[in-house]
Order: structure tokens, then sequence, then C-alpha cells
């Protein structure tokens, strides 16, 4: 091996190596650049990219603009406005501070930025290429900044190679305009690719509506609003109902004093809130905002400043965990079928006018007024579904609310007690469904579904008060565990007993199991107890008891009766009886849902009954 001599970097080397660290992809220029603009005051963003942001981006902003002066410092490594002593970065609340990206940008690309000031009657033209300053002239422009950024990492073709298609590297662009839009809501952002608009929000503050211009209809008309704080932290922002999960965790956004994270410590905390009400392999919708002193959370964990880290993770997963489960369990949460077509907003409020026109609610019988009631919940959710522009109709919807407040039917929900002296169980379809009538709409509830979550709930609820019950059997049943599976059985022994199976040494890699939980007893007690082990097996070590208890109670649904399996009355209206008791009786443990329903007014449409 040939030594070679220690030597200092040049310049050109040691900018290409910092502009590495922060420019990855056309999207971490985008992210730097919007920053900037966002920190600059900005409250209107444009970005424009061709092919996927490799040969153009341009981002203009109404932001403050850099004085002529101090244009070439800005391009300077280490340059910024941001802070000033280190301690500062203890505090530091803008979204960009180390003053790298002006530089590491330029040093792979041609840049070129108009910029004014609004105190200065003329703007700046500064073009700098490969960290090489070309020119720097007067010229008129708009208040605020444009940079347009040419040919990226056109000096360090390896780099190039590593970049993906231009659709994918758009994609990613587009990914993060999207959470940029959700994190400042109060700025109108544009983005164009290829010169067609990819995203326009309206910046007018509300979270909502940008929820709404990004994901769309469907998602905005099944989120819940968040805000809950404590000394420590302050959470807002909106989470999503059952039918807006996904597969994987593309729709969970967190953002920390407005910068988006990725953390898998919140994610975990927000999936475990979410518990019980998804499928398993589900996972939720999401835009949540955690505010806190900056001096709480430390942002300079990693150079895209997308990890963070609390200095008290037990209180943020805590909140975060229990705010999600109570705002879930507040919710009646009944998917409501619709076999009707759909009709356009102007059609429903029309309906609504008629309505109103022919029979008054002050006068209308009780049948009208539940007809009505029923019209303006559907006006409600068009609006709620429909663009910003449409929720004009919110005024006339208030006005008809405010008519029928004289009126003395109010709507209970199907839950309450009140509600339950009314139910009507007609019958059994296929064997599975039952089927109840309340309060002009139909509730279907599947029978196995309402079974796994009644059992589920009781073995939990004996778990936790310490009233398990013990089965023995006989002949007891011998198994033959490997080490590893007697290393589990051995670290969680007294957690198995305590729940009520009973196991001991029966020679050899050989142990006889004599007693089960008094509620697994009809099931296959092999099965079950080695389920069990595997899954602990799977667990790092030091696996919480909570998790072993959590794993019994979802074995106990399998003691639930299954679809296909007729059962008496009695049975019925008792299951019934206990589903309904439960706090969250709407979905099964494993997320599915145990009743949806069917409106009185969704039959008459298909029918035709009304027009």
């Amino acid at each position: 091996m040939v030594r070679r001599e220690i030597a200092l970097l040049d310049k050109e080397t040691i900018d290409q190596i910092a502009a590495g660290e922060v420019v990855e992809r056309p999207a971490s220029v985008v992210k730097e650049l919007v920053e900037n603009a966002v920190d600059a005051g900005a409250d209107a963003i444009t970005v424009e990219i061709k092919d996927g942001g490799k040969s153009y981006i341009r981002i203009s902003d109404n932001g403050c603009g850099i004085p002529k002066e101090q244009l070439a410092v800005a391009f300077m490594r280490h340059a910024t406005s941001k802070l000033r002593q280190p301690e500062e970065l203890i505090n530091i609340q803008s979204l960009g501070f180390r003053g790298e990206a002006l530089s590491s940008i330029s040093a792979v690309s041609m840049v070129e930025m108009i910029t004014k000031p609004e105190e200065q009657l003329m703007g700046c033209r500064y073009v700098i290429e490969g960290s090489q300053e070309k020119s720097l002239e007067e010229v008129g422009a708009p208040n605020g900044t444009t940079i347009m950024v040419h040919q990226l990492f056109y000096n360090t073709p390896a780099r190039q190679k590593f970049l993906k298609s231009d659709i994918t590297e758009g994609g990613y662009i587009g990914e993060l305009m999207e959470r940029l839009a959700l994190s400042n809501p109060d700025v109108s952002f544009s983005f164009i690719s290829n010169r067609k608009e990819r995203l326009h929000t309206a910046g007018n503050g509300n979270l909502w509506d940008t929820i709404y211009q990004v994901y769309g209809k469907e998602i905005a008309a099944n989120i819940i609003p968040v805000s809950v704080e404590n000394d420590k932290y302050h959470i807002e922002g909106f989470m999503g109902n059952a039918t807006v999960a996904r597969g994987n965790r593309s729709l969970e956004n967190f953002f920390v004093n407005g910068r988006y994270v990725k953390s898998p410590l919140l994610s975990k905390a927000l999936e475990s809130g979410y518990a019980g009400f998804l499928m398993q392999h589900q996972y939720p919708f999401c835009v949540l905002s955690i505010n806190t002193k900056a001096s709480k959370v430390d942002v300079n964990v990693h150079p895209t400043k997308q990890e963070v880290r609390f200095d008290d993770e037990a209180t943020i997963v805590s909140m975060l965990t229990e705010t999600i489960k109570e705002h879930l369990s507040q919710k009646e949460d009944i998917a409501e079928i619709t076999v009707e077509e759909q009709q356009t907003h102007t059609e429903v409020v029309k309906e609504v006018v008629v309505a109103e026109k022919k029979t008054p609610v002050t006068q209308a019988e009780p049948f009208e007024k539940n007809k009505l009631q029923q019209i303006r919940e559907r006006v409600t959710a068009e609006i709620h579904k429909d663009t910003p522009y449409e929720r004009k109709y919110q005024d006339f919807y208030a006005g008809i609310e405010q008519s029928g407040q004289d009126t003395t039917y109010e709507q209970t929900t199907f839950l309450s007690e009140e509600a339950k002296k009314t139910h009507r169980i007609i019958g059994q379809v296929f064997d599975t469904y039952w089927l109840v009538e309340y309060d002009n709409k139909l509730y279907i509830i599947d029978q196995h579904a309402a079974h796994e979550k009644v059992l589920y709930e009781k073995m939990i609820h004996a778990l936790d008060h310490k009233s398990m019950t013990s089965q023995q059997i006989s002949p007891p049943v011998i198994l033959s565990l490997s080490q590893m599976e007697q290393q589990v059985l051995n670290e969680y022994q007294d957690i198995f007993e305590e729940i009520g199976f009973a196991i001991s040494s029966f020679g050899g890699s050989e142990f006889a199991l004599t007693a089960v939980p008094g509620n697994l007893f009809s099931l296959d007690y092999r099965q079950i107890f080695m389920e069990i082990l595997s899954d602990c097996n799977g667990q790092k070590r030091g696996l919480d008891a909570t998790v072993i208890l959590e794993k019994v109670a979802s074995m106990s649904c399998k003691a639930a009766v299954k679809g296909n399996q007729r059962l008496s009355m009695p049975e019925v209206e008792q299951l019934i009886q206990d589903l309904l008791s439960l706090d969250n009786p709407y979905h099964c443990p494993h997320g599915r849902p145990t009743i949806i329903s069917l409106s009185q007014y969704e039959l008459e449409k298909k029918f035709r009954r009304i027009v």
C-alpha cells in the first residue's frame, strides 16, 4: 500500500462534500429553499419544476428578500441570519439554521437569484455556478425572492446516476410540498410540474381546508379534530376514522414546532391509541402538530432535520395515546351504507328547501320531523365533504337548524340507554348477521365480530381486576418445547400462572399443561399455548407483562360464535346487550366493524319512493 501525504482539501472539493450532506436529490433542494421562504415571512410560495427537478427548479416567494450587500455572503458556508451564538441553538424556532443550504446547492448546480426587499427601489440578480460567482447586477423586481436552480449535479455526474426517474423524483417533491402545506396552512402553496399545476392551497389558515386541498373529499369528510394540552405539550390537528386507514404509514403526518418529522416513537404512540379501532396491518391517517418549548426538543439530531428527540418521551407518548383513544371512544363509529346514486350538492340543498317550504319544522308531524332531520344530516355531511367554496350553504343550514330548535324532537344515539329501550330485533340473515331497527335506521350486527369483542373485553376486565379463573384439564396435555421456548416459558412463568395456565416439567424437553384460563376451556389448548409462546419468542427480551395479557385476550376470540352458527333469540338478546354495554362496541379486537347501518331514507331512495 502506497502511503500518501496528508493535505488540506481544496475549496471546490470541500464544497461538494458539504453539498452531499445537504443536497441528496431535487427534493432536498426544494425543501431547503421553501423552508427559507417560510422563514422569510412569505405567505405565498410557488414551486415549479421540470424533469423531476433535475434540469429546472424555480421557487418564488413574497418574503422579506435579501439586500444587495448581503447576497454574496448568503451563499457562503455557515452564513445565516437565524442565529449568532451557540446557546441560541437550544431555543431555535426557524426551520433552517445551519447556513449551508444556498452554499451547498450552488456547489452542485447553476443558480440564479432575483431578490428585492420591500424598502429598496431596485432588486438584484445574482448568478453563481459551482460555487463560482458569475454576476451581480441591479434589476427591476417585485418584493420577495425568486431562485432558479438549473442542471442539478451537472459537475458531479456520479451523483446524477443515482437519481431515479423523472416521475419518481417529481413524486418526492410532490409529497414534500403536501407536508409543507399541511404544516403551514396560513401560507398559499402552488406546485407546478412540467407546466401542470399539481397542488394549490388557499393559505387561509384553516387546516381542514388544506387537508381537503391536499388529500381530497373522502379523507376530509372522515376526520376528527384534535386539541389537547398540558404544561409541557400542545397537540392539535386532525385524526382519521377507520374509513381512511391505509396499509402503510404514508398518511401519518407529525409536525413538531412546525417541522415535519419521522418519528417511530410518535407512530407507535398513535397506533397504540388506535388499537382495537383498526384492522391489523392497517395504519391511521393523521395531521398532528406538537408544540412545545424549543428547549424541550432537539431538532439537531440529523442533517435533514426530520428526526427529533424529546426530553420527556414518556409524557408525550402517554399523552398522544390517551388523546387518540379518548377521541375515538367519544364518537359513535357506525358506518352507514349508501345504496343510492350520488346526488350533487345543489340537489341536496334544494331537497331541504322544498321540504322546508312544504312543511316547516315547527309544524311537522313526528315522522316528517324525522325525515327533515335526516335531510339536514345529509346536508351537513355533503357540506363537510364539499369544497370550501360550497360551504356557503352552511349559513342556509344554520337557519334551518335555528328554526328547528323550538321542537321537542331530539335524535339519540344508538347506544344510549333511552335508545336501547326502543331497539327492535327483527331477525337474522345468512345465520350470521342480526338486524335491529331503531330511529328510521336498520342496524346490522355481525354476531362473530360482536362475540369476539365481548369475550375480549371480559378477558381484559378479568385481567385488570385479578379475577381470572383457571380450569383443570385431564389428562394433561404434553408439550415438547425447544430450548428457546423453554427459556421464554421460564422468563414468563409467573405471568402464565397469573392468567390461569398451569404447566410443569414432565422430564427432558417435555412439559405438562394441566390447567388453562377458564374462557379458553373449549378450545385446542395445545395450539393456544404454543401460539402465545411463539409470539413471546418473537418479541425482544424483557417483554412487558401487559403485552402477554393482550395476546391471551386476543386468543379468547377463538371461542367466539362463528358465522353460519344459529343462535336462539335469548342468546342474541344477551349478546347484543353485552356488546352495547361496552365503551367501544364498534370494532372487534382485530379492527373489523361489528355494526353498520342503513337508513330508511337510503332504502326509499333506492325503491324510488323518494324522488
